[in-house]
């Protein structure tokens, strides 16, 4: 079977997504009075995308766990989830 070659572009995007403790992010939002709004005026993260993260739908680019850890006040490896 000979796939297209926007199917494996995808698969290997997939690997550069990083599991994100959904939990603690969410918990470090709220400690700060910050609403999902918020944050994404603070950092372009789109309001849905930081929902799926809390709810541990998908994963987070590297770059925007910077975006979310800096306007958190934390390390990023804070809001990664633990193995």
């Amino acid at each position: 079977m000979i796939l297209p070659h926007y199917y494996v572009i995808i698969i290997s995007m997939d690997s550069r997504f990083i599991e994100v403790d959904g939990a603690k992010l969410r918990k470090l939002r709220r400690e700060r009075a910050l609403s999902q709004q918020d944050i994404e005026r603070e950092t372009g993260v789109s309001q849905g995308t930081l929902s799926d993260l809390e709810q541990g739908k998908r994963g987070a680019r590297a770059s925007t766990l910077r975006k979310l850890a800096k306007v958190l006040g934390v390390q990023p490896k804070e809001l990664m989830k633990e193995e």
